[in-house]
């Protein structure tokens, strides 16, 4: 179980009285597909840093099954929109240094071993595990980085933007890898997938959160049952996933015009 709720959650950084998130009440089972989803500076990525417990909130906070997040842990995997890959080690080694963080007690030969598998695990071949980061394309780099956060088996994952900077044909391929791999596992993680793309938002999610232009709250928020969820062939053609997608975008830009006038 990894049921996560936000209580009040409130956030301004040190030495400023301006808000970037303020009062946001969340509850999520564990499980879901959560996409956050808003305009470019309305706090999602700053959200997704207190979930890792890289920030920590100025007023409320965040339960984990009942339990206050004190700081970063490996039950909470990240996959960062720059990679976040060392440059100076080898792809594999990368992901084996996460490995051996999450797996104290087991041998380096083994955890070589679940490396290449979570490297070939998300399309790539084993010899990309002796290639340094400036080797490999961006979409190679992006796999490397989803194959580490798998690969430490956290029950939550956190993805900030993770194929804002990848071309339309890579990051659909991105997406629907990520999309299997939560789909085949069980238990389910419950991934929060921080995103500005309403289309993207709804390929992925089982539920979607649209947070509001700063100091951000939630304005709106829908489910998507599994069996209405949409695919690539059937996204812009099924009416009621259109009519849902023309009421992401007018929240999102309602809450634009609000701030403007």
């Amino acid at each position: 179980m990894r049921n996560m709720e936000t209580k009040g959650l409130s956030f301004a950084y040190a030495g400023s009285e301006r808000l970037i998130l303020k009062d946001i009440q969340m509850d999520v089972s564990a499980g879901e597909f959560i996409c956050l989803l808003g305009q470019s500076g309305c706090g999602k990525s700053t959200f997704l840093r207190l979930l890792a417990g890289l920030e920590k909130p100025t007023s409320g906070e965040i339960l984990i099954d009942g339990q206050p997040i004190m700081g970063a842990s490996l039950e909470r995997g990240v996959v960062f929109q720059d990679y976040g890959l060392f440059p100076w080690m080898t792809a594999g080694d990368n992901i084996l240094l996460a490995l051996k963080q999450r797996f104290p007690h087991r041998d380096k030969k083994e955890l070589k071993q679940i490396a290449v598998e979570r490297l070939q695990e998300v399309g790539l071949d084993g010899s990309v595990y002796h290639k340094l980061p400036k080797e490999l394309s961006g979409g190679m780099k992006q796999r490397c980085a989803i194959a580490r956060a798998f690969g430490i088996d956290p029950p939550v994952l956190l993805m900030d933007e993770p194929f804002g900077a990848l071309d339309a044909v890579t990051r659909a391929k991105l997406q629907d890898l990520v999309l299997e791999l939560w789909s085949k596992q069980e238990p389910k993680k419950t991934v929060f997938f921080v995103t500005h793309d309403v289309d993207e938002a709804l390929l992925l999610a089982s539920r979607i959160f649209v947070l509001g232009q700063s100091p951000s709250n939630i304005i709106y928020e829908c489910s998507i049952p599994q069996d209405k969820k949409p695919t690539r062939e059937t996204q812009f053609e099924d009416v009621e996933l259109l009519k849902l997608r023309n009421t992401l975008i007018r929240h999102i830009n309602m809450d634009v015009v609000s701030r403007i006038s």
